[in-house]
């Protein structure tokens, strides 16, 4: 392999070091332990360049390794992460869903449009991710290693020592926060022409 491919791609590793930052961070919630997996995610790149064949995007691929990083790392500081409740976790989830007492909603839900295509959207993610930031710590936590690690429960609940009610709950709280959020910040937008 000659010098200027790998110039290249080392370059290409640097141009993609802010967005996989954000990506560890907002999993994390550490920035010392996020530093710490991007670093390491890069270093596995740079000693296997060969293995990116070009299949993907290289940032597709840098996340996927990532990906992998991050839950090491969660894994490895998993006893170090507080866990205590706060004030926001004590709070009936009833109280903030809108629910009237026949079941039916005291407010009609925004229309959310096409989720679909709403979802390709750059700047959706940067609400989503915005939304997910502002999740308690623990609520974010298990959100992101549920959804975006894609671990499955049993492994998420053997990870935390957690029972599969105490995770549906947290889950569900996360869920219903993330909603109200993107609710506030993303469907009630007015529509731009």
């Amino acid at each position: 392999m000659s010098s200027q491919p790998a110039t290249t791609f080392s370059q290409q590793l640097v141009e993609h070091r802010d967005y996989l930052m954000r990506f560890a961070q907002l999993q994390l919630r550490n920035d010392a332990w996020a530093q710490d997996v991007v670093s390491e995610t890069v270093l596995a790149a740079l000693a296997k360049p060969q293995a990116f064949e070009s299949r993907s995007q290289l940032k597709t691929w840098l996340i996927g390794i990532l990906k992998h990083k991050v839950i090491d790392s969660l894994r490895q500081h998993g006893r170090e992460v507080s866990t205590s409740v706060s004030d926001d976790d004590l709070v009936d989830p009833m109280e903030y869903i809108g629910f009237q007492v026949d079941g039916h909603f005291k407010e009609t839900p925004s229309d959310w449009g096409n989720p679909e295509q709403d979802l390709c959207s750059r700047q959706f993610l940067t609400v989503m991710e915005a939304c997910a930031s502002k999740l308690p710590a623990v609520q974010g936590r298990l959100f992101l290693m549920r959804e975006w690690l894609e671990l499955s429960c049993e492994e998420i609940c053997k990870e935390l020592n957690l029972t599969p009610t105490n995770l549906y709950v947290q889950l569900h709280r996360a869920r219903l926060r993330l909603r109200e959020c993107l609710e506030l910040n993303w469907f009630a937008r007015p529509a731009t022409p």
